[in-house]
């Protein structure tokens, strides 16, 4: 059974982060060179949605693995501590990702609502920052995960 968890835990966030890079990397330079505000806007909420359910469900599902394998193996005292390095940083940008997909509208609303006084171009310039921000620690997080699993951490 920890061997099947284990395994839907890494296809999920395999899933969910080669998303996050397939729009960092690909689709925002796209957006870039998009002529016109109201097809930027568009191509972009096209991708969103689609792509939000599926990280959506990714994010459910490595957040429930996560926590069983956690309750499985019993390590729940090492979280946040040096030997815990790898889950303490997987869970907080788990979490990170939780919160900005619970309030995605929110955000998508503050964020195109100055649409007509904002440049469109400024609009996603911003989005494309926080995406290779969130990218980056992404890949710490499967980085340090990876290294702490297997031997890195004292």
């Amino acid at each position: 059974m920890f061997g099947l968890i284990m395994a839907l835990h890494v296809l999920s966030v395999v899933i969910w982060i080669g998303g996050v890079a397939f729009v960092t990397m690909i689709v925002f330079p796209m957006i870039m060179r998009t002529e016109g505000s109201l097809q930027k806007v568009l191509f972009f909420q096209g991708i969103e949605h689609r792509f939000a359910r599926i990280a959506k469900w990714c994010v459910a599902v490595s957040g429930a693995t996560g926590l069983l394998l956690l309750q499985i193996t019993n390590e729940w005292s090492i979280l946040f501590r040096k030997a815990g390095i790898g889950p303490t940083v997987m869970l907080i940008v788990w979490t990170i990702y939780l919160l900005v997909l619970l309030f995605e509208s929110k955000l998508f609303s503050v964020i195109f609502g100055k649409a007509d006084s904002e440049d469109s171009t400024k609009i996603f310039r911003k989005l494309t920052i926080f995406h290779w921000i969130v990218l980056v620690l992404s890949l710490a997080a499967v980085g340090i995960g990876v290294w702490a699993g297997h031997g890195g951490a004292v």
